[in-house]
């Protein structure tokens, strides 16, 4: 079975070192560079599952690497973990607002990267269809006709509840800002406030809940934004 290829984007040798490690140890593939001049250049000449990308390069920003990823396209659906040193909340918001799918801050546990890429992995996969999805939490999205199942049973959904959650089963596991839910579910309402976002959210986990007491598929990011659970 082939390995599934990492592209590592981290100046300090250090850090890239452990790493390396501990990412190979998981059984993949790793490629390390310096610079984002280089990373764009790997990503451009090799097919990659994933990009772990420092905020912080000598040549450029992280943040401006991910906007050059965003635009090849044949690579713009890679997905990018940020590795960083700022805790920031408007940091994490920016690189997600960028179309990052995780954020990792230093000082980290290997083990925790290792196992952040694992879950983003799996994730492709199943948006794929190479991965079996077990029954219990299988989605079912009828885009034309506006209808999602949740567990072989149709949701009553308003237009905006719809639209929301759409928007998370169009990318289980990625957190969607309260910024890009805006844009994307309420774009044609601009004077809308944004609590609309928790009022909506609110009542589709009610009626998640109806379908299933114990699952809760929306997560709550605070002070960012939701995703669905993977």
């Amino acid at each position: 079975m082939q390995r599934q290829k990492i592209i590592l984007v981290e100046d300090e040798q250090a850090i890239a070192d452990t790493l390396l490690y501990a990412l190979g140890s998981e059984g993949f593939d790793v490629c390390h560079v310096a610079l984002g001049s280089e990373a764009i250049a790997t990503l451009r000449a090799t097919e990659a599952d994933l990009v772990i990308l420092d905020v912080g390069l000598p040549d450029t920003t992280g943040f401006e690497v991910l906007k050059q990823i965003r635009a090849l396209p044949e690579r713009r659906d890679v997905p990018v973990i940020f590795l960083t040193a700022r805790a920031e909340e408007i940091d994490r918001i920016l690189g997600l607002e960028l179309g990052a799918d995780d954020y990792v801050t230093k000082p980290f546990s290997p083990r925790e990267v290792a196992a952040r890429v694992r879950a983003i992995l799996r994730r492709e996969a199943r948006s794929r269809g190479t991965e079996a999805m077990e029954p219990a939490t299988t989605w079912q999205h009828d885009a034309a006709g506006m209808r999602i199942v949740f567990r072989a049973q149709t949701l009553d959904l308003t237009r905006y509840e719809y639209l929301l959650l759409a928007l998370l089963l169009s990318s289980p596991g990625r957190v969607f800002t309260r910024e890009q839910i805006m844009d994307r579910v309420w774009s044609e309402a601009p004077e809308t406030s944004d609590r609309s976002i928790d009022t909506h959210v609110k009542t589709l986990r009610a009626k998640l809940r109806a379908v299933d007491p114990i699952g809760e598929p929306i997560v709550t990011h605070r002070g960012i934004g939701y995703s669905l659970a993977p």
